[in-house]
């Protein structure tokens, strides 16, 4: 199978990215259009033996594959991209049949503590800026984001994200961002990362904001997300 190359932090590098991980079969091809770009972001949701899986797409739609019985993940629940074509083969699940051309996880963790005024240290604060993109979506229990940075070759970057419960603004989450001294001067490229909500976001019965705040190359920025609780 072709593997994507492998990227700082085990994000998803978008920029540098060559290759998708194809599970429909084992050659060594390359996808071409229309099948290089993915057409979903999704959550990969195996049941308990991982003996069949589904994909959830939004907070309302859902993908049945057609071609693969098992996840590639194993029985880990997982944000992905995905490249899939509709079917037209009847079902008796709730849900649109799809054939996956090539699935690929993305990084896919929990948030972190919450130091207060110990996070900076703790976690880095070296500017990011978040990308206004089909993957920066906060859905189905997980806020997941494009981010874009310098980085430099050989030193891993790591991101974190912290629900900030010592401050005012409910529901405030915080990107922290932690890179090499010499990333400064390094290629501009952009990461995918994932991250599971705790069940504070799920708790109430309507839509909530969720404030996400990060420290940019042009200072303290904001961005407000429209969320539907996720109820398993």
């Amino acid at each position: 199978m072709k593997k994507i190359a492998t990227a700082l932090l085990s994000v998803w590098l978008l920029a540098t990215a060559a290759t998708l991980q194809s599970c429909d079969n084992d050659d060594d091809d390359y996808y071409i259009y229309p099948y290089a770009r993915p057409t979903a972001i999704v959550t990969v949701k195996p049941n308990a033996d991982n003996s069949s899986f589904y994909l959830q797409v939004d907070d309302s739609t859902t993908f049945i594959p057609t071609n693969m019985k098992v996840s590639p993940f194993g029985n880990k629940e997982v944000r992905a991209l995905v490249n899939c074509t509709p079917t037209e083969n009847p079902t008796a699940h709730q849900g649109q049949t799809v054939t996956i051309n090539w699935i690929d996880s993305i990084l896919t963790k929990p948030t972190v503590a919450n130091l207060a005024e110990k996070n900076d240290s703790a976690y880095g604060n070296d500017p990011v800026e978040i990308v206004n993109s089909f993957e920066t979506v906060a859905e189905d229990g997980y806020l997941t984001l494009r981010f874009r940075t310098r980085w430099a070759s050989g030193r891993p970057h790591r991101v974190n994200l912290v629900h900030r419960t010592d401050v005012n603004t409910p529901y405030l989450l915080q990107f922290y961002h932690d890179a090499a001294p010499e990333s400064a001067a390094g290629p501009v490229a952009d990461g995918l990362v994932a991250f599971r909500l705790d069940s504070t976001f799920n708790e109430p019965d309507t839509t909530i904001n969720i404030t996400l705040q990060w420290n940019s190359y042009s200072g303290t920025k904001t961005h407000t997300f429209k969320y539907k609780p996720r109820k398993d």
